[in-house]
């Protein structure tokens, strides 16, 4: 009987790699980038009608696609034929009854010309702070919900028209699919811009529509079609599906919809005081892209009436409610500022959130993380002065402008008051934070989670006051649907010490070929902590990589008779599993196989 000895020639183990942090913020302009802070460009259009004016108001009202070409110029850089068309609704309306041509604009760089980029970019949105006597409340909350979910970039920028100054105005990068794949990494899933039909100043008798609420009107997507613009060229049935499982199949929403991106994007809107949006006031304002993995992210749009905007001006919204708005209100049938009942006013998708206990914790958490981070108002205050100093002398120049210089500048500090209320950003800041901190609920003292390392297999992380402790996984290519992996402390299965407050669980990384990411979650009867503090946005990543033991011996003059799993049992399945070859000359290798 011939014997085999086992000879291990090669062998492939798992180390890993250094833990690092996902930073998705690395996706938005580096300096020198169309959106830079630290530049103030100017850009001018030459149409080719004289014209065009009136041409593009009137498309406005009757033909709102139509755009009409112009040579845009920036950085001495001639751009033929650009498509144009006038944007905004109320931005629009208001200047245009006042006969002023400071209207926002639409750019479509590729229109005529196809594959034409301005600085990478295939759009430019001219919004012209009509309604911003800073210049500056799109700018500066665009810059701080950046740090918590995808959000589209702004900066100011000078526009000129057949050479004549137009005036300054917040250069916003469009929400479309140069956006979604610079953020997802995908571009073709059904995209919806949430605006209903209704206009500010519409005179051609055009029907209104219920706001974009979410709210479920039945199978037929026709129904949506005036609440709801879609961008994609396709996605109604799977917009309709949303709604239906937001009011009647709740408890599978996180098979449709990224909840926690929904959640930080409610935060934002109420720490900053966004009163026209989902969760705040005016029901509208935000987009909605479906991902490959199946989920609908939420994408915030038109930020210039954060810190209380313009929206100061009823009785209803004295300054007072304004800094007190209830985080956790979720909308309902309420006797309006104007004395009218407004029954659209429910938002079922907030009210089911909020009204769960456990997405309301998380939300409340999203609340607490972006107080603490993004409230330095020394900082906030330091920024605004710079950029406004600087564009002092374009912005004094700005004839068409709604606003004085000294309202320009005292706007960043103080509300004022011009037969209209217009927040002021520290004020609102201030405020806001003073009342949020107090806030009964959002004082509930929440878990501290901390010092988290993974070794031998074993991940272990430390908290105290909790009832419970997770390791949430994910490995998709959205980085979405992170998996539960229940921590213990009890001194077992990969716990080193019962009671110590580090919780530990075992994780077979030779189950896994990809990168993994990862955050923790530590939950009380009150409160919930994450770390890292901005999870699902920021996560841990580890990247499980094979090294060899030994060098391969090259073995020569040999036939493979047989190949084994490590039981001796005779194999042709052999992704990922320990394998052993063994050959006519006696020899045997023994390889783990990457999946």
């Amino acid at each position: 009987m011939k014997h085999f000895y086992i000879i291990l020639l090669f062998f492939s183990c798992y180390l890993v790699s250094a833990q690092s942090i996902y930073d998705p913020t690395v996706k938005y302009d580096a300096s020198g980038g169309l959106f830079d802070h630290d530049s103030l460009r100017s850009i001018y259009l030459d149409f080719y009608d004289p014209n065009y004016h009136q041409v593009l108001v009137n498309s406005w009202f009757y033909n709102p696609d139509l755009r009409i070409p112009a040579v845009l110029t920036i950085n001495n850089i001639d751009y033929d034929s650009v498509g144009v068309r006038y944007k905004g609704n109320s931005t629009f309306c208001l200047p245009n009854d006042a006969s002023n041509q400071k209207v926002p604009y639409n750019i479509d760089i590729n229109y005529f010309v196809g594959g034409q980029k301005v600085m990478g970019y295939k759009k430019m949105k001219l919004a012209n702070a009509w309604m911003d006597p800073t210049f500056m409340k799109q700018v500066i909350s665009a810059k701080i919900y950046q740090e918590y979910l995808p959000t589209g970039e702004s900066n100011l920028i000078k526009l000129f028209s057949q050479g004549n100054y137009v005036g300054m105005y917040v250069n916003d990068e469009s929400i479309n699919k140069q956006f979604l794949d610079k953020h997802f990494d995908e571009k073709n899933g059904p995209l919806f811009k949430c605006d209903n039909i209704d206009r500010f100043c519409d005179t051609t008798g055009a029907p209104s529509a219920m706001p974009p609420n979410l709210n479920f009107l039945g199978d037929d997507s026709t129904l949506y079609y005036n609440s709801y613009d879609m961008k994609s060229d396709h996605g109604w049935t799977k917009l309709v599906d949303l709604i239906r499982t937001i009011v009647y199949e709740f408890q599978n929403i996180d098979s449709v919809l990224n909840v926690d991106r929904t959640l930080w994007a409610f935060a934002a809107n109420q720490t900053l005081q966004n009163l026209d949006c989902y969760n705040t006031y005016y029901v509208h304002n935000y987009y909605l892209y479906q991902t490959e993995d199946g989920l609908f992210q939420m994408i915030p749009w038109d930020l210039d009436n954060s810190f209380a905007g313009a929206i100061m001006g009823w009785n209803f919204w004295n300054q007072s409610a304004i800094y007190e708005y209830d985080p956790y209100y979720v909308g309902g049938p309420y006797t309006g500022p104007m004395g009218a009942p407004q029954p659209w006013e429910w938002r079922p998708l907030l009210d089911k959130l909020l009204n769960n206990d456990f997405y309301r914790k998380i939300y409340t958490a999203h609340l607490r993380t972006i107080l603490n981070e993004s409230f330095d108002t020394t900082t906030i205050r330091t920024y605004i002065n710079d950029y406004q100093v600087r564009a002092n002398n374009d912005v004094n120049s700005d004839i068409n402008k709604q606003f004085s210089l000294s309202q320009y500048y005292n706007n960043t500090e103080s509300p004022i008051w011009t037969g209209w209320g217009f927040g002021g950003i520290m004020k609102t800041m201030i405020e806001r934070k003073q009342f949020l901190m107090s806030h009964p609920e959002i004082n509930y003292v929440p878990p501290v989670l901390t010092s988290h390392n993974f070794n031998n297999n074993v991940f272990t992380v430390y908290s105290s006051n909790t009832d419970k402790v997770e390791l949430m996984v994910s490995i998709n290519k959205q980085k979405s649907k992170f998996k539960s992996f229940l921590m213990n402390d009890d001194g077992i299965n990969g716990d080193l010490t019962a009671g110590d407050g580090f919780f530990s669980t075992t994780f077979d990384l030779q189950n896994y070929s990809d990168t993994i990411n990862y955050y923790f979650r530590s939950e009380n009867i009150d409160a919930i902590s994450l770390l890292p503090e901005r999870a699902e946005y920021f996560f841990f990543q580890m990247a499980p990589v094979s090294v060899s033991s030994t060098n391969p011996v090259k073995v020569t003059g040999k036939k493979l008779i047989e190949v084994v799993d490590v039981l001796g049992r005779a194999t042709n399945n052999i992704l990922g599993r320990p394998v052993i070859y063994i050959y006519d000359d006696g020899s045997v290798e023994k390889k783990i196989l990457i999946k």
